[in-house]
């Protein structure tokens, strides 16, 4: 099986650099016309230049392929809609959107000004729910989507000094789980990303021999499949080194603990409560939630 992007319309932001390049790189690679977005900001997000977005473009024509550049902020709604635009007057459709784009500002949350928190949150979850939206009526008239969000371990499972970039990038998955749901119908599919990699915005955090074992290129295989016809919907892929892996978030089987249950009831079984074994299981929506609740009611009735 071979994954032919041939007459597909791609968008990836922050593609000026690091894990968005890559993409970018790989999808004009296989017959993709890309917009590569890039703001062209410094890592915290200061400054702008479309100039690194520029030369991926040329990068991609010089290898044969097809690319135009945009330089707009993925937080500000004139610029979304300009590149939504600009994409549309060039090529009449958009297929993938990638949403790639992101900052840091790292500090413990005693020292962390809420400003940096604002603002970490800003780019990376307004920054994915933008363009996202900007995209949607026409893939929904089009009958046909896929859209990458772009998580992280931070968000997943925390990582010091990094409150706000977690809280955005658990946030996605959030937002995916809901959009996996309204896209089933128009033929949309929705997928997060987990990637570890050495970038401009990582080389701070990860000691420097480890750049060439955490190559991005290692990670964008992970975005072309969950990006193409073939793709589930609702799923979180990790991807680093050559590695890929699926996280879920799963829910134990519990316990029923009565109609008048206590503190003190729930303290004395936790154990049990939080128990991980092969009843837990990943739900698909939020009603399945309560389903299973009251299947746990209905077998404490009949012993």
């Amino acid at each position: 099986m071979t994954l032919d992007y041939n007459g597909k319309v791609v968008i990836v932001t922050g593609a000026g650099g690091g894990l968005g390049r890559c993409h970018a790189l790989e999808f004009a690679r296989r017959g993709a016309k890309v917009v590569v977005n890039d703001l062209g900001g410094a890592v915290d997000g200061s400054g702008g230049s479309s100039e690194a977005a520029d030369k991926v473009v040329e990068e991609i024509k010089t290898a044969g392929g097809e690319a135009i550049s945009n330089g707009s902020s993925v937080t500000d709604d004139a610029g979304v809609a300009n590149m939504v635009q600009q994409t549309m007057d060039a090529y009449g459709r958009i297929d993938v959107l990638v949403n790639n784009a992101g900052v840091l500002r790292d500090k413990s949350f005693a020292k962390m000004e809420i400003a940096d928190f604002d603002f970490v949150v800003d780019v990376h979850l307004f920054g994915t729910m933008k363009p996202t939206k900007a995209v949607w009526p026409i893939m929904k008239e089009q009958g046909y989507g896929r859209i990458m969000v772009t998580s992280s371990s931070s968000g997943l499972y925390g990582n010091f000094g990094q409150s706000n970039y977690g809280a955005a990038k658990l946030g996605v998955v959030g937002f995916i789980n809901t959009l996996k749901l309204e896209g089933q119908k128009d033929n949309i599919h929705i997928n997060a990303l987990a990637p570890v990699a050495w970038t401009r915005m990582t080389s701070n955090l990860m000691p420097p021999e480890m750049e060439e074992a955490l190559a991005p290129e290692q990670v964008t295989p992970a975005v072309v499949f969950m990006c193409s016809e073939q793709a589930p919907t609702g799923k979180i892929i990790c991807a680093g080194a050559g590695a890929y892996a699926a996280a879920q978030i799963v829910e134990t089987r519990g316990m029923y603990l009565g109609t008048a249950p206590t503190a003190e009831d729930v303290a004395e079984n936790w154990e049990q409560i939080s128990k991980l074994d092969d009843q837990a299981e990943a739900l698909f929506q939020g009603g399945e939630q309560t389903r299973r609740f009251f299947e746990l009611i209905q077998a404490a009735n009949n012993e």
